[in-house]
């Protein structure tokens, strides 16, 4: 349970994902997302934490994702692509039929986490 190269944004952010650990798990990334509804991601080496504040009474989620149940991961635009592939901040994560979407401060982050995924669910 390491998190010595972890990257992330805010502490305790990376706190509260390592207090989750499973026994052999690791810490690769977490980082605060932006919009609604999305508090932060984690990405460990067995799956994608998702921090989801859009519950009716102020409630809030940690749902844990293993990489066997993602179907695939995408990079969210709002426009058409005229230059980089990652020149947005916004991944869609879609498991079954449902999709979380997550907007990061900056599209290294989003770069970051969606080749993560994608290279545990190849």
């Amino acid at each position: 349970m390491t998190t010595t190269n972890a990257k992330y944004d805010r502490k305790e952010q990376l706190r509260q994902i390592e207090s989750g650990l499973l026994q052999g798990e690791e810490v690769i990334a977490v980082y605060d997302a932006i919009g609604a509804g999305t508090g932060f991601i984690g990405v460990t080496n067995r799956r994608v934490i998702v921090q989801d504040k859009s519950f009716v009474g102020k409630k809030v989620a940690i749902t844990s994702i293993p990489y066997g149940k993602i179907t695939s991961v995408s990079v969210v635009s709002n426009k058409s692509w005229g230059g980089s592939f990652f020149s947005t901040g916004s991944i869609a994560i879609h498991v079954g039929t449902h999709t979380y979407e997550v907007e990061f401060r900056g599209s290294d982050k989003a770069h970051h986490v969606h080749n993560v995924v994608l290279h545990y669910i190849s």
